[in-house]
């Protein structure tokens, strides 16, 4: 029986058949009932070591979920427009997410929420700092260049985290344009920066090519600007302290700050 199995490619069968085989004789299930039963097992298997595969393959730097995320904490951030991209109707519509605010708002933990929730629905998704990726965007040989271009083009959701502290080279600066091009209006890429867009110019080390990715970036997109404190610091602060009134605190983002200049 197990060599039956295994030809027909029926890994999971093996090890359940004997408590399958008991469950049949107590309940005296038809053959018919019998072999739904033992396929839906193995469905269910393949499809468990196929999410598997699917988080591995992510990379996300932790594992991350709407429902563990401190709403209280963080105000500025709309739970019902997140819970909506949640759904996916991002992925949907090839429609971009970019997450703005100062370091340890929370921009990484959403963004991967996003990402894991399209897991779960059995789409792809990569994570990748800017800083790794512009590393590979001008690695030398057949893995860098525009064969990484292409090997980030093609997961369902693209994560590139860290917007904003590394400076490119025009190699790599047009070489992410050219990525960002290529996912455009096909799939989605979420973005986090701590960057105002106005800065993106600096960033890339040239304004017209900056004007240009982010005109394909922000066409279909949605913009989560988060004005609040660090989640690393919380436990540092007073509870009773003024938000954004603590020496040091970086400064919250204005409107006209998250829009394009």
């Amino acid at each position: 029986m197990s060599t039956l199995l295994s030809q027909l490619n029926l890994t999971s069968l093996p090890a359940q058949l004997p408590a399958l085989l008991e469950t049949a004789r107590q309940q005296q299930l038809s053959y018919e009932a019998f072999l739904e039963l033992a396929l839906q097992r193995e469905l269910a298997e393949r499809q468990a070591r196929a999410q598997e595969r699917r988080l591995r393959s992510a990379r996300l730097p932790f594992a991350a979920r709407l429902d563990s995320f401190d709403w209280s904490f963080q105000p500025s951030v709309s739970e019902r427009m997140l819970r909506e991209l949640a759904g996916l109707s991002f992925v949907k519509t090839a429609t971009n997410v970019v997450f703005l605010g100062p370091p340890g708002v929370g921009k990484t933990h959403l963004a991967c929420s996003l990402a894991t929730a399209a897991l779960e629905a059995g789409h792809s998704a990569l994570f990748v700092t800017l800083r790794e990726l512009s590393q590979q965007l001008a690695q030398a040989g057949p893995r860098g260049g525009l064969a990484a271009v292409r090997r980030y083009s093609q997961p369902t959701v693209l994560v590139v985290d860290e917007v904003g502290y590394t400076r490119m080279s025009d190699d790599q600066a047009h070489a992410l344009f050219e990525l960002f091009s290529t996912r455009y209006a096909r799939r989605p890429t979420l973005v986090t920066s701590n960057l105002t867009f106005a800065e993106w110019g600096t960033l890339l080390g040239d304004e017209v090519l900056a004007s240009a990715l982010l005109d394909r970036l922000l066409h279909h997109a949605e913009v989560v600007a988060i004005n609040g404190r660090s989640y690393r610091m919380r436990q540092r602060l007073p509870a009773d302290h003024p938000q954004g009134t603590r020496t040091g605190e970086p400064r919250p983002l204005s409107p006209e700050e998250a829009r394009v200049g």
